[in-house]
């Protein structure tokens, strides 16, 4: 699944795959939000580590369980 989390005062955002549920990560992402924690942190596939603090978040994308394709779609 793919995560996306907008950064505020930068044209960038960090892009990662996790093989995580959407359920957790929502969770996750929920409790930082609601004051639980100063920072967010999640890791993706390859063992990556990523903390952003609460402050500096302007959205948190979450993508489709569904795996990509791999061809042509006729």
């Amino acid at each position: 699944m793919d995560i996306r989390i907008g950064i505020q005062n930068s044209p960038r955002e960090i892009g990662f795959e996790t093989s995580r549920p959407a359920a957790e990560i929502e969770k996750a992402v929920a409790a930082a939000l609601g004051g639980e924690a100063s920072y967010l942190k999640l890791s993706d596939d390859k063992g990556k580590i990523y903390i952003v603090p609460v402050s500096t978040i302007a959205y948190v994308e979450i993508g489709s369980e569904e795996s990509r394709r791999v061809g042509f779609v006729g």
